[in-house]
């Protein structure tokens, strides 16, 4: 509960946003000696990675779209059109970005979160190991998040 000295509100304010990013960075980089290190340096840059697969006709077949941070690969999204599953293309895009991760960014893992519907048994083809499992989220659906260490 809180005091009747604050004044809750809702909204999206992207001052107060701001605001609060900066506030809790600062807090954080106090409070670890690991993160106060990452401060200020190339790996405390988070920086996009895609790779995309196009078919003959330049159609998307399939894509990946990540970001590396902190020496880690962050796997965000992964997708591969149902008429070319079974290609090769999930494991190829993700080996590229696990590749351009470790070897032009110096990454030393990578991480991944996904539902129980989609690919945790693929993931786990690929190396990656099951760190933690969050159940209905959202209700009815399990989120597993996965790593693997990279090179």
């Amino acid at each position: 509960m809180v005091s009747r000295m604050f004044r809750m509100e809702t909204g999206v304010d992207k001052e107060r946003l701001a605001l609060l990013r900066s506030r809790l960075a600062a807090t954080n980089t106090a409070a670890s000696p690991a993160i106060r290190a990452l401060r200020g340096t190339a790996d405390d840059e988070e920086v996009p990675l895609a790779l995309w697969a196009l078919d003959q006709a330049g159609g998307l077949a399939a894509g990946l779209a990540a970001h590396t941070w902190g020496r880690w690969l962050h796997v965000n999204h992964l997708w591969v059109d149902d008429r070319h599953r079974g290609a090769g293309l999930g494991s190829g895009l993700l080996a590229e970005a696990e590749r351009v991760a470790h070897e032009d960014r110096g990454c030393r893992n990578s991480r991944v979160e996904t539902w129980d519907f989609q690919a945790p048994g693929f993931y786990r083809a690929q190396g990656y190991e099951l760190v933690s499992v969050i159940p209905d989220y959202p209700e009815g659906v399990k989120e597993f998040t996965l790593t693997k260490r990279l090179g």
